[in-house]
């Protein structure tokens, strides 16, 4: 409980811990920022890791003071992370796939996996780029993918352009909009709202398959 309400706070008050960041490390906050997303995207485990949220913060701060975080420095690495951390996802899922669809692996929950193929199964190749959008299913996609011996070079694909317009998204958007009045004022509404717009999809999804299920039996 007490691991949950840390990360709640973290989420809520990123701006803080982000100031924090900076002001302690420097230029390696850039090597903090590229593993938080590079694990976020890459290691199954971690799906609870900020990942829009973080990019907006960042992006929010490279506005504020261009000599503290560089934005255009951030694309290149963030995307990096992105990317490379999807396509270690990927790999992985080949490896140890099986196993984790037949619940074997302790610290892989078998819902998740099976939520993931539901997404598969409605968008095909799309679930690559579109999950990038939606927190827990992106950490999960590629993983899946993998596991379903996806090709490498149709992976790739979808996983660069994904990576890319994802992390040059939510950075441009904290970048123009995170030094304006309000959000600044309302930096925890934001990130409230960053959440549930992201997720907003997979409940749809969900939501409309539970109606489905009800309807059947």
């Amino acid at each position: 409980m007490e691991f949950l309400a840390s990360m709640v706070d973290v989420f809520l008050h990123l701006d803080r811990y982000l100031a924090d960041i900076i002001q302690q490390y420097g230029t390696l906050t850039y090597v903090i920022l590229f593993l938080v997303i590079f694990c976020e995207t890459g290691l199954v485990v971690t799906p609870f890791l900020p990942g829009d949220s973080l990019i907006f913060a960042a992006g929010t701060f490279a506005a504020i003071s261009a000599s503290h975080l560089s934005v255009g420095l951030l694309f290149v690495i963030l995307s990096f992370a992105a990317v490379m951390g999807s396509a270690c996802n990927f790999w992985i899922g080949k490896k140890l796939g099986d196993k984790a669809e037949r619940g074997e692996i302790r610290f892989i929950k078998k819902q998740y996996i099976e939520e993931t193929h539901k997404f598969f199964e409605k968008h095909g190749g799309k679930t690559i780029f579109l999950a990038r959008y939606v927190p827990i299913i992106r950490t999960f996609v590629p993983f899946v993918a993998g596991a379903g011996q996806m090709s490498n070079k149709y992976f790739l694909s979808y996983n660069f352009f994904g990576g890319i317009t994802w992390v040059g998204l939510f950075l441009g958007l904290g970048y123009f909009f995170g030094n304006i009045k309000f959000v600044k004022d309302n930096f925890e509404l934001v990130i409230v709202a960053i959440i549930f717009l992201s997720l907003l999809p997979a409940v749809i999804e969900w939501l409309r398959h539970k109606k489905s299920s009800k309807a059947t039996a």
